[in-house]
């Protein structure tokens, strides 16, 4: 009698190999799974993430008539206001050089108008900066100036820039094309007619400066030539176009190397500052470095959101265990009585609730008036409960508990009482049939209620607010402190965006170890 072995992989009924067929099937599974929470995905992402992205990149032009193009644009209050966060007094600093840069553009103004009283009308400019040639550096103002008002370009302008004349005066040619696009596209006015600001005039007065332009324009012979060959012929007479003395006049902060330092380190487009920021270091200079020991704060809180969300889910673990039990083992009708006292909470006002713990924790609260009259503690030394961590641990474990108690029972229902029965029947004690049969069958509920709990007591901040005092709130305190009182918002989505990297590499973690699919919900 012969014995036969097979050979080759183990095929499924449709011939395909037992292991291609069983991940293709798991493949399956996952994609309906991913189009299930596809619709929850894309509402996350267009209202959580890509807002928060947004709020991380932040522009900062420099100085005189880029400055100029912010201060028209009222964005020079914006980009002060970034700075202040680095450095104080700033916000101001851009505020009051906003209002008196025109000042000196009408010094220059008044120069070209004794010079030449056509030089100060919309015509002479127009029929000047017209022509051809100078699309590359329109286009490259334009970019700018649509990022710098959010508006959107007209493909319509009504102008074209001269590519003969940007050669001829690059300054003057740069600002009036701002000048321009911002009439045509902001004002939607006509800029053939209307005679540009101020800070043009400035402009000139630099290309006018330098004598090889000068020389350039004794041979010009274009539109605009006489008038600016006036201006040339008294070119003595001009404002010095020294800026830096117009800036120390403004406010002497302009001449302080901290200020351009700081102009440097945050001048590029995109920038790690409120990344590092959100951890505790600072952006100068010479580098990365740590800030000093009083002004640490956030990594503080991210060590005491993650430790105080880890020890209020296994409170609630503790306190929601044997609760979860007793609802999966008493008959219906008790049950369902414990079941409404679980999900009374809900009912009731989170802000309500909250309060109500103020109430009881306080010193001369309800808790402690109950302990001193048992004679637990003294009168003069009542327990201090009350804005502190333990305050936000106790509040917060009433508040999550049902999150823990319902995963828990949803799955406990589902372990048959035969399981028990049949484990003391072999032998076993009450203790040894709990821990050997009952217990391991209820671990996935406890993974289920442990993920729910801890990813919102990582969220939470009403509650650590209102009983947390300085030394129970989280981190998420502080990103509601940015969004709503300080307007720091880049700030906010950095630490943001730290906290949802550290809840998904925990989660990662814990997939990795525990096994997401030991989670369940019952069945």
């Amino acid at each position: 009698m012969s014995e036969t072995t097979q050979s080759g992989p183990m095929l499924s009924a449709d011939g395909v190999p037992l292991k291609t067929s069983l991940a293709r099937a798991l493949r399956r599974q996952k994609i309906r799974a991913l189009l299930l929470i596809s619709p929850l995905l894309a509402f996350v992402l267009i209202t959580f993430i890509i807002p928060i992205a947004s709020m991380l990149f932040r522009s900062v032009g420099v100085l005189y008539l880029d400055m100029y193009r912010a201060v028209e644009a009222k964005a020079h209050t914006r980009l002060g206001s970034r700075l202040n966060y680095e450095q104080s007094g700033i916000s101001s600093l851009f505020r009051t050089s906003g209002r008196k840069l025109e000042d000196v553009g009408e010094d220059f103004e008044d120069f070209f108008k004794d010079a030449d009283s056509g030089m100060v009308k919309g015509p002479f400019w127009h029929g000047l900066m017209q022509g051809e040639g100078g699309e590359d550096l329109l286009n490259d103002r334009l970019g700018l100036l649509t990022d710098l008002t959010s508006l959107e370009a007209s493909s319509d302008l009504g102008f074209t820039l001269s590519g003969e004349t940007a050669a001829l005066l690059p300054w003057a040619a740069r600002a009036y094309a701002d000048w321009a696009l911002f009439t045509a596209i902001v004002d939607e006015d006509d800029v053939s007619k209307k005679k540009p600001w101020a800070g043009v005039y400035a402009a000139l007065a630099l290309d006018l400066a330098d004598p090889a332009t000068q020389s350039a324009v004794a041979a010009y012979s274009g539109s605009g030539a006489a008038e600016l060959q006036a201006a040339v012929a008294n070119i003595a007479d001009m404002p010095a176009t020294e800026f830096r003395a117009y800036f120390e006049d403004i406010d002497d902060k302009w001449v302080s190397g901290e200020t351009w330092a700081l102009l440097k380190v945050f001048g590029s487009q995109y920038t790690s500052g409120y990344f590092l920021n959100a951890v505790d270091m600072k952006l100068t200079p010479d580098g990365i470095e740590q800030r000093p020991d009083n002004e640490r704060l956030y990594l503080k809180l991210f060590n005491r959101t993650l430790i105080m969300s880890m020890i209020i889910t296994v409170s609630c673990i503790l306190l929601g265990y044997p609760v979860a039990w007793l609802l999966a083992n008493l008959p219906m009708r008790s049950a369902n009585v414990l079941m409404i006292l679980v999900l009374l909470p809900f009912w009731t006002s989170l802000l309500v609730r909250t309060s109500a713990w103020k109430v009881l924790l306080q010193q001369q609260g309800v808790i402690n008036d109950i302990f001193v009259w048992l004679g637990f503690v003294a009168d003069d030394a009542r327990l201090v409960m009350m804005n502190n961590s333990t305050g936000t641990i106790i509040a917060m474990t009433h508040i999550l508990l049902p999150f823990m108690i319902l995963p828990l029972y949803s799955v406990m229902k589902t372990i048959p009482p035969s399981y028990l029965r049949a484990a003391k029947s072999l032998g076993a004690t009450n203790w040894t049939a709990f821990w050997r049969v009952y217990f391991p069958q209820s671990v996935p509920g406890i993974g289920a209620g442990s993920i729910l709990v801890f990813i919102l007591a990582i969220g939470y901040y009403i509650t650590p607010e209102i009983v947390g005092g300085t030394d129970g709130v989280f981190i998420s305190n502080r990103i509601a402190y940015h969004i709503s009182s300080s307007l720091n918002w880049g700030l906010a989505a950095a630490l943001g965006t730290i906290l949802l990297a550290v809840v998904m590499l925990l989660y990662w973690l814990y997939d990795r170890i525990v096994g997401i699919d030991n989670v369940k919900l019952g069945g």
